[in-house]
């Protein structure tokens, strides 16, 4: 096993937690994994993995060794590109990571539009709702919503949305429309966790100003606080682009407007600034121009 396929061997060891999984991933036996990890840890003098029957982990140096052998990887896979034109052509894997329901919504259809522009690129989508490590977790781009903290990665501003209190024309006929948002200790509240971790919601330009409810339901999705409240079962907040299309057909609709935070922005978010593959800047001005076109957003 050459030095290039130890550390793939390695990465994919760690990142898998499994001997058996990680050869699985590059394609060699589980045998073979663990010779080509142990001739590894021997080479280098150090112990990599702590092993048990049921997974493996990285020891500390592991951690120090993944984070350099990812960077040897991404170099060379860099130098691979710009030899086949990468620079120039959009070709490889990219990989994006965004919140669940933006890269449902609006992400996947520009991508699968991408892909069918430019068949030498491939995808690789992580859909979390927490901040991803780019550099760390090895990911081209990143849509974030919300202010960015100061960092060296390039963004670009494709819209904003709003945190919005919302439920159906039915439920209000029927409950009532809330004027302040003290009312909305009154009503019956759906919450998304994603969305409001806590029981506290601010309200104010500059979120001052908060009220205590208290939730019939919490649930952890929040496409299921949506679609319970277009039941008129209650009220949920959310963010505005979670139900655009559900605003514009009239089925829900927004209250306590004056009362809102001020809006959130989106970004495209990448690593490698001007010098970004064809790939990435490629995707970024398809994905500018269809989001920025967006009403819902903008």
């Amino acid at each position: 096993m050459d030095r290039i396929q130890s550390l793939e061997v390695f990465i994919a060891v760690a990142e898998a937690e499994s001997f058996a999984e990680g050869a699985r991933r590059v394609g060699l036996s589980a045998p073979s994994a663990t010779r080509g990890i142990n001739s590894l840890e021997a080479r280098l003098g150090a112990r990599l993995f702590t092993r048990t029957t049921r997974r493996v982990r990285l020891t500390e140096v592991g951690q120090a060794y993944l984070e350099d052998a990812r960077h040897i990887l991404d170099q060379m896979q860099a130098a691979d590109d710009a030899a086949k034109g990468a620079a120039t052509n959009p070709v490889g894997k990219l990989r994006i990571t965004c919140s669940n329901e933006f890269g449902r919504i609006y992400v996947a259809p520009i991508l699968t539009e991408f892909l069918d522009t430019h068949p030498g690129v491939s995808a690789d989508v992580l859909m979390v709702d927490r901040i991803v490590n780019m550099v760390e977790e090895g990911f081209d781009l990143a849509v974030r919503i919300g202010e960015l903290p100061s960092s060296g990665l390039a963004a670009v501003r494709v819209g904003q949305v709003r945190r919005v209190v919302c439920g159906t024309p039915g439920y209000f006929e029927a409950n009532g429309i809330p004027q302040t948002p003290a009312d909305l200790q009154k009503h019956q509240i759906v919450a998304a966790s994603p969305v409001s971790p806590t029981n506290e919601w601010r309200f104010g330009q500059d979120m001052q100003d908060g009220v205590r409810i208290s939730p019939r339901l919490t649930v952890s999705s929040v496409a299921t606080a949506i679609s319970v409240t277009k039941r008129s079962w209650g009220i949920c907040r959310v963010l505005s682009y979670q139900v655009g299309p559900d605003l514009q057909d009239g089925t829900l609709q927004t209250v306590l407007e004056e009362f809102e935070p001020a809006p959130l922005p989106i970004h495209l978010v990448h690593v490698e600034g001007r010098r970004a593959p064809a790939k990435i800047r490629t995707f970024i001005e398809l994905a500018k121009d269809r989001l920025r076109a967006t009403s819902v957003l903008n």
